[in-house]
């Protein structure tokens, strides 16, 4: 690996070390835990049915912020998944974001942060699922590993005041 190369991986990792830390203080770290009061669901699309069916404009928002932001908050881990495995099955990567999910859903209900929903994890799974075949799709345009990580490191570099702007400057409270 030349220097170029090295360069590239490490600034990678750093952008995916930032992205965990900002999924860290998102899903743990901006809610205020409510033992006594813990909502679990685990009915599939229960939620997101009730979303659909709220009349009330702001239940609405919350809904779709909440359904849209489960899906992309995923979307960089599907990407990143692949790109640092030498296992590039999508059901080997999707896996893994399946466990993840789980296991911050488990923890939310454990700890009360949140409510703990088989729908998050479903939304979060789709959202790995786009981020993984995003990988995929660049694989299949641009033909080799170099030039899907080159274009990856771009996207990050991009994305990253974005990432460093709400793990730094944003205090979340949901």
């Amino acid at each position: 690996m030349n220097k170029r190369d090295r360069i590239k991986t490490i600034f990678l990792y750093g952008v995916f070390i930032c992205y965990i830390l900002l999924l860290i203080k998102i899903l743990f770290l901006s809610r205020v835990s409510h033992l006594e009061h813990r909502s679990i669901n685990i009915i599939p699309f229960y939620s997101i049915i009730e979303y659909i069916h709220g009349s009330s404009p702001n239940i609405k928002a919350f809904a779709f912020g909440n359904v849209v932001g489960n899906i992309v908050i995923f979307i960089p881990l599907g990407t990143y998944l692949p790109l640092f495995k030498n296992d590039k099955r999508l059901i080997a990567n999707w896996l893994v974001i399946f466990i993840v999910s789980l296991f911050v859903e488990i923890i939310q209900g454990l700890l009360g942060i949140g409510a703990s929903d088989i729908d998050d994890i479903i939304l979060n799974c789709s959202g790995g699922l786009i981020g993984i075949l995003g990988y995929k799709f660049l694989w299949f345009i641009l033909g080799n590993e170099r030039k899907v990580h080159t274009t990856i490191t771009i996207l990050s570099a991009a994305g990253l005041p974005f990432v460093l702007y709400y793990l730094l400057m944003i205090k979340m409270r949901f």
